[in-house]
């Protein structure tokens, strides 16, 4: 079965080589725009195995869609990973905190988001 990753930013560059990158490694790709997007297309995707997630979004941002969706019993199970440009360590552990299993700093190797990838859901 393909796995399912949801991919949330509002830069449509960063979506497009994301979805290259995944789909080139077999997965299925969806994509939001923002976090209010994002929770929309949670909820009607069939199956969704991990997500990334940017921080700094209009609508709504990635550490308030993280909040909400781990706040969801039918969907707190889901990894996330935050792909932003903040590095700041106290950051990390707010989205450590609110339910984020592993943050890449932008700009990221192909190979990395693989491997980051594989580590999580095979």
């Amino acid at each position: 079965m393909q796995k399912t990753i949801l991919i949330v930013d509002d830069a449509l560059s960063v979506r497009g080589l994301l979805k290259m990158t995944l789909e080139g490694s077999g997965y299925k790709v969806a994509e939001a725009c923002d976090g209010k997007d994002a929770l929309n297309k949670v909820s009607t995707l069939k199956s969704l195995h991990l997500i990334f997630v940017d921080l700094y979004m209009p609508n709504m941002g990635g550490m308030e869609f993280i909040k909400a969706l781990k706040a969801s019993p039918k969907h707190k199970f889901i990894p996330i990973v935050v792909l932003t440009k903040e590095s700041d360590p106290a950051m990390k552990r707010e989205g450590q905190a609110a339910g984020a299993k592993a943050w890449v700093v932008k700009p990221f190797k192909p190979e990395t988001i693989v491997n980051v990838v594989q580590k999580i859901i095979g």
